[in-house]
């Protein structure tokens, strides 16, 4: 189980780096959700199952759905749709 753990951090610290660095607001988000899956596979390791839960719904489910509410309020999801249309 030793390589496995190892595999997930450094999964962490990719995602972590990239959501840093990526130009893309979705994208971000996307990973960002992949960040706290992997974080809440860490805690059920590490035998902490409430965290694990916590981590999964709150910060996969509920803090996502705030930033994608947030992206569509700003109109940053709009975008790539107006680009579309006027290449038509």
């Amino acid at each position: 189980m030793g390589v496995f753990t190892f595999l997930l951090f450094v999964g962490l610290i990719i995602c972590a780096l990239y959501v840093c660095f990526a130009k893309n607001l979705l994208t971000s988000i996307v990973v960002f959700m992949a960040y706290s899956v992997v974080m809440s596979i860490i805690w059920l390791l590490l035998e902490s199952p409430d965290l694990a839960i916590t981590e999964a719904a709150v910060g996969a489910g509920v803090t996502s759905v705030l930033f994608f509410v947030t992206l569509k309020k700003i109109h940053a999801m709009d975008d790539r749709k107006d680009t579309e249309d006027e290449q038509d």
